[in-house]
This record gives C-alpha cells, structure tokens and sequence, in this order.
C-alpha cells in the first residue's frame, strides 16, 4: 500500500471551495447551458452544444479528481507539526530564502503536490528545492541541483503557519 499523498490543512480547504464550487455553481450553469444548446435543433452541428458537453466533461473529471485527492490524502496541521520539529525544516515549512544567485529574497512554503502553486509561493515536497530544504535548519546553507544549474540558498527562517 502506497503512502496517502501529504496536503495542507489550508491546501484541503482551498480543494473542498473549490470542488462545492464546481457541484453548487458551475455544474448546474453547464446543465443549463446544455439545455438552451439543446433547444438550437440540429446537434450534429451544434457549436454550444459541443462546446457545453466538453465543458461539463472536463469538469466532471475535475470533481472525480479533487474528491479522489481529499479522500485519499493526509491532511496534515502545520502548526502542530511545526511545534515538533523547532527551527527544522519538514513539510508545511514556510522558508524564507536568501537567493546567493539573484541576490534576493524569496519566501517559499512546502506543500503537497496536489496544491503547489510556484505563483503564490507554494512549492510541492517533491520539487527540487523543497527535497534540498527537508532536514535543515536557519542560517544553513543548501545548493539545489535545478535543471538550470545550482542555485544557493541561505535559510534566513523557518516558521509554521
């Protein structure tokens, strides 16, 4: 048996919105979107009516895949899995970065892969940096092996929100 997949407590919530969004909102303007398609005659060619039933197609299969991932993951509570491991970097970590290489700082939190999104500074567990993160702590230094070359990062802070 494989290893439930880790998400954050806020990742889960962000899912469930946006799942109750697709069921309670979405879904239903699609039927009716469906349905005025429907009363245009011909469905053969149809465009509405194409273009809806893709629509509802690619949502269903987005309701199958976010129930799928909040049944089968581990939701995991940052603050208490921060007040286990102090100033060590583990999963759920919010890290604050010095960029040696761009000379910057750049702040990042380790989340599952299902809610990493690199945009609002949410990198997955699996990715590079955050596997170069994993186990240490502020004011260390880490290289990470990116596919652009090596980056260096010193630790400035480590928290858990």
């Amino acid at each position: 048996m494989s290893a439930r997949p880790p998400i954050t407590a806020a990742g889960a919530e962000r899912l469930r919105e946006e799942l109750k969004d697709l069921k309670s909102v979405q879904r239903p303007k699609v039927i009716q979107a469906i349905a005025e398609a429907r009363e245009h005659g011909d469905l053969k060619e149809n465009a509405e009516y194409h273009a809806a039933r893709e629509q509802q197609s690619f949502m269903e299969g987005r309701i199958q895949e976010l129930e799928a991932v909040l049944s089968n993951a581990e939701i995991i509570d940052v603050k208490t899995v921060g007040a286990n491991a102090g100033s060590r970097i583990v999963f759920g970590a919010t890290v604050k970065l010095y960029d040696i290489n761009d000379e910057k700082e750049v702040t990042y939190q380790i989340v599952g892969d299902l809610e990493a999104d690199i945009k609002k500074g949410l990198i997955a567990v699996s990715s590079p940096i955050a596997r170069s993160l994993i186990g240490k702590s502020e004011e260390d230094e880490v290289v990470v092996k990116a596919p652009g070359g090596d980056r260096e990062y010193e630790i400035i802070k480590v928290t858990y929100q």
